[in-house]
């Protein structure tokens, strides 16, 4: 059997994009294991989750240090510890330096709130429906140096209903990225995608899921 990839997941606050991804490792069958969770909070909730599973947990306050580049590189020490191969942002409020994401290219995914490109950045729902559209959604994608840009693994559509609220649609969008998370976590664990020359790249059909719709409920 393939050893399954050593894999660490950054968070900042309640951790349930985290829960999704310990439900799916859960199995010993998937690809990756979690086997540390980060967070620049020493009070988030979602170590609690990592606590609760039996993983291991480190916390590190971004306040103590002096910039974005020193905390990174603390946080980079702590995963090249944990020989981490693969490090998963799931509701980690820090922007990474550029030598954190290059040193850590094709191996550092993030889920976002959008069907990106679309709505990067934060304040997701309220501006969505602002926009007035009627189709949303999240995305699971490489993280590059550029904020929410880099290529996409996988992506679902949500629908925008009449009367929503933020709290209406954020809370359908969320269902929506614990379905395509642990998917996208497990293709890049098990090879079947990569990133190549800033694209990614599926090794077969199978793997390239295209949009995944969340129907109407």
């Amino acid at each position: 059997m393939t050893a399954r990839k050593r894999t660490a997941v950054l968070i900042s606050g309640r951790g349930t994009n985290l829960q999704a991804l310990i439900d799916a490792a859960a199995d010993t069958r998937f690809p990756a294991e979690i086997v540390l969770v980060f967070s620049n909070i020493a009070d988030a909730p979602g170590l609690a989750r990592a606590k609760s599973a039996g993983i291991a947990t480190e916390a590190i306050s971004h306040r103590d240090h002096p910039d974005r580049e020193s905390f990174d590189t603390a946080m980079d020490d702590v995963l090249r510890q944990s020989e981490i191969e693969i490090v998963c942002l799931a509701g980690f409020m820090r922007i990474l330096s550029d030598n954190f994401v290059r040193r850590r290219e094709g191996r550092l995914i993030n889920i976002h709130p959008s069907l990106l490109p679309a709505f990067k950045g934060l304040d997701v729902h309220r501006r969505v429906l602002e926009a007035g559209v009627r189709i949303s959604g999240c995305t699971a994608h490489f993280v590059a140096p550029e904020l929410d840009s880099g290529p996409i693994i996988a992506q679902a559509a949500v629908p925008v209903l009449v009367g929503d609220a933020e709290e209406t649609l954020a809370a359908r969008t969320l269902a929506a990225e614990h379905r395509i998370y642990p998917l996208a976590l497990g293709l890049l664990a098990s090879g079947r995608v990569k990133l190549e020359n800033g694209r990614a790249v599926f090794a077969d059909s199978s793997a390239n899921t295209g949009v995944l719709i969340n129907p109407l409920r």
